[in-house]
Parts: structure tokens; sequence; C-alpha cells
């Protein structure tokens, strides 16, 4: 799978991979070949919303409940 997809196509694929395989009209073989690409965007996609969470800044109150904006510090 090509790293320089975006996540929204990486989705679309996903999307389209998931009704060829519900449709229930491919053979064994290539269901199963669409089953290991559907896998890696999957894994993909999960991968770049982690990355994404770990990004997103976190509020944080303070004693006195006042919110401050904090950046999520990566790993």
């Amino acid at each position: 799978m090509n790293e320089d997809i975006s996540f929204e196509k990486a989705m679309e694929k996903l999307e389209e991979i998931v009704k060829k395989l519900e449709a229930g009209d491919l053979e064994l073989e290539e269901a199963l070949e669409k089953f290991e690409q559907g896998m890696k965007y999957s894994k993909y996609c999960l991968d770049v919303l982690d990355r994404t969470e770990k990004k997103i800044t976190l509020l944080m109150q303070d004693e006195n409940g006042n919110l401050t904006e904090e950046p999520f510090e990566d790993e």
C-alpha cells in the first residue's frame, strides 16, 4: 500500500473493499486478497488516527478552575 495516500482516500478504498466482500460475488482467492488489502488499509487508518489523537491539544483545568491548553507530549 502507498503510504503517501490520504486518510480519506484510504477510507474510500476500505469501504470499496468491504462492499465487494459483503456482496459475496468474489471467488475465495480474490476475497482473501481483498481481505488482506482491507486489513492494510484498516491498520493505516488506525495508525493515522492514533498519531492525530496524540497531536490534539489537551485542555487542562488548573486549581482555580481555569482551563489552560497544553500540548500532548508525544512519546
